[in-house]
């Protein structure tokens, strides 16, 4: 059974585009692993800006500084 971990920033993503997320991935591994799509896990973690950093700053204050 395999599992996807799929980690974005809450930022507005639409349930839209997570169906499609989840779709793509497990297309990806039907495709590429032959893997049965019934059993394929896919999670979609959204983590706020303020949580998640990249060289020392979060993300929240690199959006302010148009990083």
């Amino acid at each position: 059974m395999p599992y996807v971990n799929i980690r974005i920033t809450r930022e507005g993503a639409t349930a839209e585009q997570k169906a499609a997320l989840i779709q793509g991935a497990t297309q990806l591994l039907v495709d590429v692993l032959g893997k049965n799509p019934q059993t394929t896990v896919v999670v979609i973690d959204e983590v706020d800006t303020d949580n998640w950093g990249i060289g020392g700053e979060s993300i929240t204050e690199r959006r302010k500084q148009g990083k």
